[in-house]
């Protein structure tokens, strides 16, 4: 069985879902009723789009609810990561906020967690019997819809071993190397650059893990634009989009995104989302 506790968010179907009633008490804390029969049922997979800690406090009391209903085998699909990001103290005072939400998700005895695309190996290696679905096919369905297979971008050093592996799936040439600079006190970025010379007006597919604010890709393209890069498409696993759409059309032709954080309703033919519903068959 299955327990969708995103309404709008279903990545396995609607076959075998459990029904449930949820809501938020007015002291904010969140509460949940399972309405489908458990007295039968020995084990479900619990499926979440985790953004912040209201959604984890959903998570936790979901689980305690089904174990007290004796229900022994619980699995969780969670595929954007929360505070993956913050996986290294960079300055004194600073948590380690990775270690936060896996020391949470382990509290649960889940017979498996799988996660999508994760930042960096540092929050699996964290979460006890972790299994990881990489963003290959991901990149397979964006080169599809873009019609080939242009240069593959790692526009940072985290992306570059990730961009590796798609380039040699897909046959594509060498992959283009972008370096980038970050005020660890500040967080502001700089010092964008791309190892290459000519890229004799050939398109650039640039593949990430999460789109927050955008900055990093905004330095990136104007970078390629200035080696001659022909279009430029961006492919992001887990968008945020804090900054909104406008200002990353201004320099890529499309933006590809799963709905693994969230669904936009945003309307124009040059954002495109690929379900993971489809990733994951």
């Amino acid at each position: 069985m299955i327990l969708n506790l995103d309404t709008n968010f279903k990545p396995f179907g609607e076959n075998n879902a459990l029904v449930y009633e949820s809501f938020v008490f007015p002291g904010g804390e969140p509460h949940i009723r399972i309405v489908s029969d458990l007295s039968l049922i020995d084990k479900v997979l619990i499926t979440i789009r985790a953004c912040n800690f209201q959604d984890m406090g959903l998570l936790l009391v979901a689980v305690d609810a089904l174990r007290r209903s004796n229900v022994a085998d619980i699995e969780l699909f969670i595929p954007y990561l929360p505070g993956a990001r913050q996986d290294r103290v960079v300055v004194n005072g600073e948590p380690l906020t990775s270690s936060v939400y896996a020391c949470l998700i382990n509290s649960m005895s889940f017979s498996k967690v799988t996660i999508f695309d994760p930042h960096s190996d540092v929050a699996p290696a964290l979460i006890d019997r972790c299994n990881i679905i990489d963003n290959r096919s991901f990149a397979k369905r964006v080169m599809n819809e873009i019609g080939s297979i242009p240069l593959l971008v790692a526009p940072d050093a985290g992306s570059i071993k990730k961009v590796n592996k798609i380039v040699t799936d897909v046959e594509s040439r060498n992959p283009i190397y972008c370096l980038k600079k970050r005020d660890l006190k500040t967080g502001k970025l700089n010092g964008f650059q791309v190892i290459a010379d000519d890229l004799e007006g050939k398109d650039c597919l640039i593949i990430d893990d999460i789109c927050d604010g955008g900055g990093t890709f905004i330095g990136i393209a104007k970078e390629l634009k200035k080696k001659n890069a022909g279009k430029l498409f961006l492919a992001v696993s887990h968008g945020i989009f804090s900054k909104g759409f406008d200002v990353l059309f201004e320099h890529y032709e499309k933006v590809f995104y799963t709905n693994s954080f969230a669904d936009f309703s945003y309307e124009s033919k040059r954002l495109v989302q690929i379900e993971l519903s489809n990733i994951l068959k």
